[in-house]
């Protein structure tokens, strides 16, 4: 990386600087990440307790809670520790680690929404052929396909970020070192970095809502044919909470990088950030587990051995 960079460290400014909220917005964090870790890991110790949950929905499940409790855990202790501290001061490079890890597990969350989506397609419209479909050596190359775009994402926003130089302010209006917000403090021409950014996250986001889209038209198309009144029902109420899901964690990431430069507001930005950095990771284990049957009686099973374990 040649360049003529004079920063070592950037400051994060935050959510806000009003004192009266620094106390109660550092309680809600806390308790946002608290159940955000509960629910995630439990939702995987669940899936590798009980082998009742050893398919591939409850596979891909248990690698979107693990990729929430990465990219969650790369921002809210920092959110949390400028509560405490006012400004939190980070390094030049931990900022490009913080964003590399962000970008990479969020890139992975992309890919796994439409994996889970193209599951739920063989299993409704293809039963007959979902086991010799969706095998162990498909799902693991979904997956590890996941984890690659991921990663090849997150090196290539980095690169196109910190290749540029940084000989100005190094106060970043961000609560975390998003590429925007810090994109925007370099004093050298960033025009195709910007465009690089904007053309792969495009790509990205296109690709994924495409194959969900696809997905869940032939799954309505699949249960319309079926003429089963109560299995319509009870697919409408799945699929409402997975495009509930899916229209905040797109949206916010629309919003933030497929507009133009020029049109970016920093304080709405920091506003959108926290749908996709925090409040997608806590509701996802709602969505998408405590709502099904299966978990709920894998979780009772465990509860019930732990009280059986105590009272011996």
């Amino acid at each position: 990386m040649e360049n003529s960079t004079e920063v070592t460290e950037f400051i994060l400014l935050g959510l806000t600087n009003d004192p009266e909220l620094q106390v109660p917005l550092f309680v809600m964090f806390t308790v946002i990440y608290l159940i955000t870790l509960i629910g995630n890991l439990g939702i995987m110790a669940l899936i590798v307790l009980d082998s009742r949950l050893h398919t591939p929905m409850y596979f891909f499940l248990s690698n979107l809670s693990l990729v929430d409790l990465c990219y969650s855990s790369a921002v809210t202790p920092t959110v949390i520790a400028g509560f405490l501290l006012g400004h939190k001061v980070i390094s030049y490079n931990a900022c490009a680690a913080q964003m590399f890890i962000f970008v990479a597990f969020a890139t992975m969350e992309k890919y796994l929404l439409p994996s889970m989506a193209n599951d739920r397609y063989v299993a409704v419209c293809k039963p007959l052929h979902y086991t010799t479909t969706m095998t162990k050596g498909m799902c693991l190359c979904l997956a590890i396909g996941c984890y690659v775009f991921g990663f090849l994402n997150g090196s290539i926003h980095v690169g196109c970020t910190f290749s540029l130089s940084f000989c100005k302010s190094n106060v970043v209006h961000h609560f975390f070192c998003d590429v925007p917000a810090v994109m925007v403090l370099s004093c050298s021409d960033r025009h195709v970095s910007e465009l690089v950014l904007r053309y792969v996250a495009g790509f990205h986001i296109c690709i994924a809502l495409l194959v969900i889209f696809i997905s869940y038209i032939l799954i309505f198309i699949a249960i319309r044919k079926m003429r089963s009144s109560s299995g319509y029902q009870k697919a409408l109420t799945t699929c409402a909470s997975h495009f509930t899901a899916v229209s905040i964690f797109y949206g916010t990431l629309i919003f933030m990088y497929l507009q133009p430069s020029s049109s970016h507001s920093l304080d709405l930005d920091k506003i959108a950030s926290v749908f996709y950095t925090m409040a997608i990771p806590l509701l996802n284990p709602l969505v998408y587990s405590l709502r099904n049957k299966e978990v709920k009686s894998a979780l009772m099973k465990v509860v019930f051995r732990q009280k059986f374990c105590l009272g011996l």
